[in-house]
């Protein structure tokens, strides 16, 4: 049986804010869009570009904040230039946190918050 793994969805509270951390930070482009406005949501896919895998920002228009689970942790994004993508996004001002490395290991991966609190795990690409 053939599997492929689609999408992740994000329900988003601000979603202007969440498509410019997705695109200026990390380069996502915009795959499709769907509005339904008479039902009152915008679905928007990112993917990175080379990838087939799409981030799915569900915008709900009168919602209000999402509380994230504590049993949902992190999606994870390999790049090639980590200490770049990482001064990036120190300046961005988006939560950052230093780089760490597993123990005994070099420096190899750090996280980053998106707008809503999502947090991205980066890394670099095997």
């Amino acid at each position: 049986m053939a599997q492929t793994l689609l999408h992740a969805c994000y329900r988003v509270h601000d979603l202007e804010a969440s498509l410019k951390f997705y695109t200026e930070i990390f380069d996502f482009e915009v795959s499709r869009e769907r509005k339904f406005p008479e039902y009152g949501f915008d679905l928007v896919y990112l993917v990175v570009p080379g990838s087939s895998f799409e981030l799915e920002l569900t915008y709900n228009y009168e919602a209000e904040p999402y509380t994230i689970g504590d049993g949902f942790s992190h999606l994870a994004l390999g790049v090639d230039d980590l200490e770049a993508v990482h001064a990036k996004c120190l300046a961005s001002g988006y939560p950052t946190t230093e780089m760490k490395g597993l123990p005994g290991t070099p420096p190899s991966y750090f996280f980053v918050s998106d707008p809503d609190g999502y947090r991205l795990e980066v890394m670099l690409n095997n």
